[in-house]
């Protein structure tokens, strides 16, 4: 199928309050703009800089979302137009994004992302690190960042069981946040289970615009 046809077939499927993520990390700009051509707006990338190329030349109303492992020198590249921030693992780069958002004179949305998965691999805080974050006067303070929710990645597993509790471990923490709307996990490989427990914004790069090339 064609883009076009794989972005129509996963929308179709999807519940209408799921925001759907296309990740076109290392993918052409023809490939996005074939997505964009099909009525998507909303796109993920996972590097600074391939990130910064592509909104200098692909139209102004795409929400660029970035969902890599942002590092702090960083986010004065994207703070100048990126829609969300999905993977903040740390009070200081919060901080960063603050500061770098307040010099654009925004308010940049930002995803808290939570360590869920059974893998040394991935990034994030855990619950209480959150949590406390969150509870802290000096989070408070922040003016030109607003938490939005919650980011995660199950474990690279085939175990759908604990895919599941994984994701819902997420969900019954979020419970306590009735404020946040957002919650992005699930990719290609799980979306349908993470919709199950919870999932309002899902993650997709294969499914929409094929396997990934590797050898670039």
């Amino acid at each position: 199928m064609s883009i076009t046809e794989n972005i129509k077939y996963i929308k179709d499927s999807l519940p209408s309050q799921i925001t759907l993520v296309a990740v076109s990390k290392t993918k052409p700009n023809e490939m996005l703009m074939e997505a964009y051509n099909a009525g998507h707006r909303d796109f993920g990338e996972n590097y600074v800089q391939e990130l910064v190329d592509k909104e200098a030349v692909l139209p102004k109303d795409i929400h660029w979302h970035f969902i890599g492992h942002l590092q702090s020198n960083k986010v004065k590249y994207i703070a100048p137009f990126v829609y969300l921030i999905h993977g903040v693992d740390s009070f200081n780069l919060l901080k960063e994004i603050n500061k770098q958002a307040q010099k654009n004179n925004r308010v940049i949305d930002c995803l808290l992302q939570i360590y869920i998965a059974k893998e040394e691999t991935k990034f994030g805080l855990d619950f209480m690190e959150a949590s406390e974050i969150l509870r802290s006067s000096e989070f408070k303070e922040l003016k030109n960042i607003t938490v939005k929710g919650f980011m995660a990645m199950a474990s690279n597993t085939s175990n759908e069981k604990q895919i599941k509790n994984e994701f819902k471990s997420l969900k019954e923490f979020s419970n306590q946040y009735s404020e946040f709307n957002i919650l992005s996990f699930g990719m290609s490989s799980d979306y349908q289970i993470a919709i199950e427990e919870g999932s309002t914004m899902i993650r997709i790069g294969s499914s929409i615009f094929g396997e990934r090339n590797y050898t670039e």
